[in-house]
C-alpha cells in the first residue's frame, strides 16, 4: 500500500509516552516554513499550520519523509537544504547535492528520509524548512510528503 498511511498505522498502534503527531507538508504559503495540512495524528501536540508546539517535555524521535520531482531534468547540480528547526532556531540540517544521471530523460524523482532525536521543554516549537520548496512533489505523491514526532522518553 501507501507508504504515508502504513507509517500512520504503525504510529497508531506504538505504545508512544503521550505525544505524537504526524502530519501531511506541502510548499509554504507566507513564509520559508513548510505548511503542515491534514492531520493524521495530534496528540497532546498542538498542531498549528506550519509548526508543532510540545506539551509535554521529554525526548522526541522528529523525522521526515519527503519526495521530490525536476521536472527539467539537467546536468546542473542542485543542493537541496532541509532544515528541522526548534523555536525558529536550526537544531539539524541536511544538505543533499543531486544531479541527474546520463539515463536521465525529461523528469527526476527523489525521496528523502530524515532522523532527528532530541530533548524538548513545553512550549518548543518545531518545524521544517526547505531550501527549494519548488521541488516538492505535490503532484503525483501529495501525500507522501509528512512530518512526524513521536514523544520517546520522559528524561534523556
Amino acid at each position: 500500500g501507501n507508504i504515508s498511511e502504513d507509517y500512520l498505522r504503525i504510529l497508531q498502534n506504538v505504545p508512544t509516552k503521550g505525544a505524537a503527531a504526524y502530519m501531511r507538508v506541502s510548499n509554504p504559503t507566507n513564509s520559508s516554513k513548510l505548511s503542515l495540512v491534514e492531520k493524521g495524528i495530534c496528540e497532546d501536540i498542538h498542531c498549528k499550520s506550519n509548526e508543532l508546539e510540545i506539551r509535554k517535555e521529554g525526548v522526541y524521535l522528529i523525522y521526515c519523509h519527503l519526495n521530490f520531482h525536476f521536472p527539467n531534468c539537467s546536468k546542473s547540480l542542485i543542493d537541496l537544504k532541509i532544515e528541522f528547526l526548534v523555536n525558529d532556531r536550526v537544531d539539524r540540517q541536511t544538505l543533499s547535492t543531486w544531479c541527474a544521471s546520463d539515463t536521465c530523460q525529461e523528469k527526476t524523482f527523489k525521496t528523502l528520509f530524515q532522523l532527528h532525536l532530541a530533548y524538548l521543554n513545553v512550549k518548543d516549537r518545531i518545524s521544517l524548512t526547505l531550501s527549494h520548496p519548488k521541488f516538492l512533489n505535490e503532484i503525483s505523491l501529495p501525500n507522501e510528503n509528512v512530518l512526524g514526532v513521536l514523544r520517546y522518553s520522559d528524561e534523556m
